[in-house]
């Protein structure tokens, strides 16, 4: 699938999509780093202060595949739909980024941190710093990337792996979060505790 190579122009359309979402996040009154005062590149704990405000920790591998699944999507628009004619495929890294960077601002309002911390296992959630936000766009891009570059086999085996060793060290992943936060089951919730997420 690799046919969704992007452009000069489309890299820079993508990264001001990136500068804009951090200056709205600014706007949004969320702190730069960590307000420990200090940056790791990877925190391991889900439910203290320090989760989603570092540059790597278990939700790293999520916005990964975040950026194979974009990387598919635009596949089907401007490759096998051809939405938009030939020109049209160079910009799937763009929408890619603009769906990420859409998540960052929503996932950041008071009302899905509520939602998080009353359905999932991040009852601790508080947000994400601006640096983990920028962290999150570019682990998407790097996910994007492998997606462009290596066999959809291989791609979906990496989607897989990463999705099992989460689910297995903290009991929570991208699949996860999607059913808590859309349909919370208790059993899920309950299998959470049990593992004492932290």
């Amino acid at each position: 699938m690799g046919i969704l190579l992007p452009t000069r122009r489309t890299i820079l359309v993508s990264l001001a999509i990136a500068i804009l979402t951090i200056a709205i996040l600014y706007a949004m009154n969320r702190p730069p780093i960590c307000e420990c005062g200090y940056v790791k590149l990877w925190h391991g704990q889900i439910n203290d202060a320090g989760n989603s405000q570092h540059i790597t920790d278990w939700y790293t591998p999520s916005h990964i595949i975040h950026g194979m699944i974009f990387y598919a999507l635009g596949w089907l628009l401007f490759a096998k739909w051809q939405i938009g004619g030939a020109k049209a495929v160079h910009w799937g890294l763009p929408l890619a980024v603009f769906l990420e960077a859409a998540w960052e601002v929503l996932e950041n309002t008071q009302m899905v941190i509520d939602r998080f911390r009353s359905v999932t296992a991040n009852f601790g959630y508080s947000g994400d710093s601006i640096l983990n936000s920028a962290a999150d766009i570019g682990w998407m891009a790097f996910g994007f990337w492998l997606a462009l570059r290596l066999p959809v086999k291989v791609t979906v085996g990496l989607a897989i792996i990463g999705e099992v060793v989460a689910a297995i060290v903290v009991r929570d992943n991208l699949t996860l979060n999607v059913i808590m936060l859309l349909f919370p089951i208790e059993a899920i919730a309950e299998w959470q505790a049990a593992g004492g997420v932290q």
